[in-house]
């Protein structure tokens, strides 16, 4: 196996895992079967007790890890199938360190961070290794160099690599070029004193991916390939993309960085062909048609908090030669304002996950303006819940229905605590989650769209539709329309005479792909289109 290490410098939030995800798709498009992982130096275990204001969102793997969102970028770049092992956190390995050193596993030796520390992140990458046939492990390193909670991580690669030999690993550093717009220059200071920060601990990038804004010249180049010691071949442009993510991989390859990587880890391999990733790209950005899609949330401030949905709706808006105009409205506004006054101007609602009791009332009337409008609804998580709340109040006349979780002591709980969740005090990791089967009704609008009667889909959630209500829900019209057989648990619900109104307890935009969209997605935005005519 081959090994990557990206690493970013200057400031946060540069892109180090569009460019890692890119990467792997230049790769991929080589014939190479590659797999992608991302170290955080933060102290959280994991990312699943952080707010998504501050982190975004959660993503979730098969295997029921809660991840870092940039695996999310991984999956949709790549055919790679992520699990747990592929994202580590200092909070992680400080947690392992600290249980070995309890059961006596280190035989009374002082622990430190080296080597003690170092060992366990590079077990980590030989567990990643050991556990995947790909050819190629590319590895993003958070935070920024420089950092003090990154040092350990920097070393334990700088280790690795020198084991592994000089033609095995690579180091990638991304960086930013910043445009003085006052002064009318591109500075490569930052970039300067970010390589040199690296090189004080031993870490000579070979190749320096520099985000700008504005293209840099030749003089540019050479200025940075010389203080930072790296062939002025290896000074690579990243530019801010006109229209979509999804060209980083073109333009990447316009600067032959996988070329430049394949030369590096002597890796022999036919150019990459990109023409289905072009045409993939021609949909994105190219549109016939266009639809105007609310999602109602609570965390809509931040993009990064519905990163996955928000590209499932333009993988699926691709699928149906569409662009979609995504308009977050904030649940408490629908509270303030109503629904009528928020949502008029929509072809399609869509009502995502979340958590806790802040904005609820005006997802409900969300749902319930949808349905009565017949306008097409897609709820996921909360969304289906949300749904099943509304019809409970409004159609069944179920005075003040409510989910257990917004009201302990509603007469009607017709969302509830799953059973296997009562006497769970810990809130890390304690979900249901992961990948789980669900068996579709024959005949049933998600049936139609999956086209098969067994899928698998992965999950996020404490809460569930409560059985004690399903024959009345459905005698008054609400059909179940997916069911985990194991647990008798509703997973997908529907109103069969509404142009589209499916609902679902799990996560779809876990698995949809710029150019595979995921069926419910596709359908929900076909639907809204139809609204536009």
């Amino acid at each position: 196996m081959k090994y990557i290490f990206v690493t970013g410098g200057v400031i946060s939030s540069l892109g180090k895992g569009l460019t890692a995800a890119a990467l792997g798709t230049l790769l991929e498009h080589r014939g190479l079967k590659v797999t992608l992982a991302k170290f955080d130096p933060y102290l959280n275990v994991d990312p699943g007790t952080m707010s998504p204001f501050q982190h975004g969102e959660v993503y979730v793997t098969d295997d029921g890890a809660e991840t870092d969102l940039d695996l999310g970028h991984y999956e949709r770049f790549t055919h790679a199938t992520l699990t747990r092992l592929n994202n580590l956190t200092s909070g992680r390995v400080y947690a392992n360190i600290i249980e070995k050193e309890r059961r006596g596993d280190y035989l009374g030796k002082t622990v430190q961070v080296i080597p003690h520390v170092t060992n366990e992140i590079k077990d980590r990458i030989r567990a990643i290794s050991k556990n995947s046939d790909a050819d190629v492990l590319i590895i993003e390193i958070g935070g920024t160099t420089g950092d003090i909670e990154g040092l350990p991580f920097l070393e334990a690669i700088r280790e690795f690599a020198h084991e592994a030999g000089p033609r095995n690993a690579l180091f990638i550093h991304v960086t930013l070029v910043p445009y003085i717009r006052v002064a009318g220059e591109i500075k490569t200071k930052p970039t300067q004193q970010s390589v040199a920060k690296l090189r004080e601990i031993g870490i000579q990038p070979q190749l320096l991916i520099c985000r700008s804004e504005k293209p840099l010249g030749a003089d540019v180049r050479q200025k940075i390939a010389m203080f930072c010691n790296v062939p002025v071949e290896c000074v690579i442009e990243e530019l801010d993309v006109a229209h979509s993510i999804y060209e980083v991989p073109i333009d990447l390859q316009k600067e032959h960085l996988d070329d430049l990587v394949c030369r590096h880890l002597a890796l022999k391999t036919e150019p990459a062909n990109m023409a289905d990733w072009k045409r993939m790209l021609r949909r994105l950005i190219h549109p016939r048609r266009q639809c105007r899609i609310a999602v109602v949330g609570k965390y809509i401030q931040l993009q990064d908090s519905y990163k996955s949905l928000y590209e499932s709706l333009k993988h699926a808006g691709g699928a149906n030669d569409a662009a979609v105009k995504i308009i977050r409205v904030d649940a408490e506004d629908i509270e303030k304002h109503g629904a009528a006054k928020m949502l008029r101007r929509m072809n399609g609602i869509l009502v995502p996950g979340g958590f806790g009791r802040r904005g609820i009332e005006g997802k409900i009337a969300a749902a319930r303006y949808a349905r009565e409008k017949k306008l097409p609804y897609f709820g996921i998580c909360l969304g289906m819940q949300i749904a099943v709340i509304e019809f409970a109040r409004n159609v069944c006349k179920l005075k003040n229905a409510n989910s257990t979780e917004f009201d302990a002591q509603t007469p009607h709980p017709v969302i509830a605590l799953l059973d296997e969740q009562r006497g769970v005090t810990e809130k890390g990791g304690t979900m249901r989650l992961g990948a789980m089967p669900c068996k579709l009704v024959v005949g049933t609008h998600a049936h139609r769209l999956y086209g098969t009667t067994l899928i698998s889909e992965r999950h996020r959630h404490r809460y569930e539709f409560n059985n004690a209500y399903r024959d009345q829900l459905t005698a008054a019209g609400l059909r179940i329309a997916g069911l985990y057989a194991e647990k008798d648990l509703v997973e997908v619900i529907e109103i069969p005479d509404h142009p589209y109104f499916v609902a679902c307890q799990f996560h779809p935009e876990f698995k949809s792909r710029p150019n595979e969209a995921h069926p419910l997605f596709r359908g929900f935005i076909a639907a809204a289109l139809r609204t536009t005519r």
